[in-house]
């Protein structure tokens, strides 16, 4: 075998398997959970295609003597990023989505009526995130982040056959975060069976007595929020791989959080206001 003729040694650990699936959420700090239904956003045809590519501008275009392409006068305006894919799923908030602005009622007898609208909403928009498996056990994860159909809605129907959907959405950059782009990568490696899960808490005029930022995975987490002189807590949520389990856990007479098995990753936040408000 000549000195070329190889491919390295995780050419297969690096396959990415099957078409994958869109999902409306995705932690990819706690992967390892079996997506819900209403996570599910669309059924699928053919794969999935992100695609996210650079617009360039050349400083140097008109300038006497520059050649084309010189690195140094090279600007990045921006990236445009986004997902095709083709859905056989017919329904009436696929059809809202494909629409991108556009606006659901219901009739008499269960009927849904959607109407597309002049103005787009900032509710319109959503991140949306592609997930697929590796072969070495793994996943790859791509977030689209504040998406929207930009391609409408294109049905094709056929002889002995499925109706199919094919849809455009494009991410967007948001005016409070603009240094923040449209998309995401993640490559996730596989499930180990001494894993940790993230801690993670947004706390605002309150403060935790934990300050652990990762717990073992089927252990015990409890923490005590207090808030911040002059203030009271207003708002509490603690969720856990993603689902919301503040009722379950969250005394909010004493501030007590204690979970007694944590199953996936924390995310705890808290708000405090200025008393009496």
């Amino acid at each position: 075998m000549g000195l070329f003729t190889r491919i390295s040694s995780d050419a297969m650990d690096a396959l990415q398997l099957d078409a994958g699936v869109l999902l409306s959420s995705f932690d990819p700090l706690n992967p390892y959970v079996t997506p819900a239904d209403d996570q599910i956003i669309a059924t699928t045809t053919g794969g999935i295609n992100p695609t996210c590519e650079p617009q360039y501008s050349d400083f140097g275009e008109d300038v006497d003597n520059v050649p084309n392409n010189m690195m140094e006068f090279k600007h990045l305006d921006g990236w445009n990023c986004g997902m095709g894919f083709t859905t056989i799923k017919f329904n009436a908030d696929n059809t809202v989505w494909a629409l991108g602005a556009a606006d659901k009622s219901t009739l008499t007898n269960g009927v849904k009526k959607i109407v597309p609208r002049r103005n787009v909403n900032l509710s319109d928009f959503r991140d949306i995130w592609w997930v697929g498996d590796k072969a070495n056990g793994g996943a790859y994860a791509v977030r689209l982040k504040n998406a929207i159909s930009t391609g409408g809605l294109n049905i094709q129907s056929t002889k002995n056959g499925k109706g199919k959907n094919q849809q455009t959405i494009t991410g967007h950059v948001s005016i409070n975060a603009q240094n923040e782009m449209p998309m995401e990568f993640y490559e996730i490696p596989p499930e180990t069976a001494s894993s940790t899960y993230p801690v993670r808490q947004e706390l605002s005029n309150v403060t935790s007595t934990s300050s652990a930022t990762s717990v073992t995975k089927d252990a015990a987490f409890s923490a005590t929020l207090a808030a911040a002189s002059g203030y009271e807590i207003d708002e509490v949520t603690v969720a856990m791989g993603g689902v919301d389990i503040t009722e379950l856990v969250y005394n909010s007479g004493t501030g007590a959080i204690s979970i007694g098995k944590v199953t996936g990753a924390l995310m705890i936040t808290a708000v405090g206001v200025p008393e009496g408000d």
